[in-house]
């Protein structure tokens, strides 16, 4: 059921943090890794691992903010592949951290075309050539920032609510196309994103009050997810909102 050989698996924000390491393991399990960030040299460096490992992946730098770039990786990745069966919308931002009464026009159309508009128009063409073919599955990362607010990230948290509804709509009229989209939302992870809430003690203590396990999560605890989505052992499951946050939602 977690037999990834043969697959195609293309994964934004795919250089460090979470992405990195779903791009690992999708790898570890089989699939041909397509690993897309900004930078090529930081895609690269992905690559060099994975290939250390025994896995195979090709780099293809894009920013997700930038429509030509979105179409060019997802022209890039069918012309290398030929057919993409998975397809993890991991890439985000968020460069204010405040009061949404703060927030300037640049910043929240930063936030909206990097988080939003770029996986929304990358995943419509991926998805056209998953129905005209074999089908697949599409994984978009959202946050628990996007099902409650979260002071501080509320623009951040309006665009990964919107994630949230783009996955219920995607798989409502995707589903008879053999496309499943679903959707995980981490809470509190370890990542270069979520330092400023892990390294400063008082932040952190504020936000692991509401966590049940009281402790925050690790990439792996991601990864791990998003590869139960995108396999046969969850091949009856679509349109879902699945939180691992150790217990804050709860």
């Amino acid at each position: 059921m977690f037999d990834f050989k043969g697959k195609n698996v293309l994964v934004t924000g795919g250089s460090r943090g979470i992405g990195r390491e779903i791009c690992k393991q999708f790898a570890k399990y089989g699939a041909k890794v397509i690993v897309s960030s900004r930078k090529l040299e930081a895609c690269e460096k992905v690559v060099e691992e994975i290939e250390r490992e025994g896995g195979e992946a090709i780099a293809v730098a894009a920013n997700m903010g930038k429509m030509d770039e979105v179409m060019n990786l997802a022209n890039r990745s069918l012309e290398e592949c030929g057919y993409i069966d998975v397809l993890v919308n991991n890439a985000a931002t968020n460069p204010i951290f405040g009061p949404i009464l703060n927030t300037e026009e640049k910043a929240w159309d930063k936030i909206m075309d990097v988080n939003l508009k770029g996986p929304f128009f990358l995943s419509l063409r991926i998805a056209q050539k998953m129905i005209e073919g074999k089908g697949g599955s599409i994984i978009n990362i959202a946050s628990t920032a996007g099902l409650r607010s979260w002071p501080g990230l509320g623009v951040y948290g309006i665009s990964k609510g919107a994630i949230v509804q783009m996955t219920r709509q995607m798989a409502r009229e995707w589903a008879g196309g053999n496309v499943r989209v679903n959707c995980v939302a981490p809470g509190l992870i370890d990542t270069d994103f979520s330092k400023v809430l892990i390294v400063n003690q008082a932040l952190r203590e504020e936000a692991l009050k509401t966590v049940s396990m009281n402790r925050h999560g690790v990439v792996s605890e991601i990864a791990g997810l998003v590869l139960f989505l995108a396999s046969d052992a969850a091949s009856y499951i679509t349109g879902q909102i699945i939180v691992a946050d150790g217990g804050g939602m709860c």
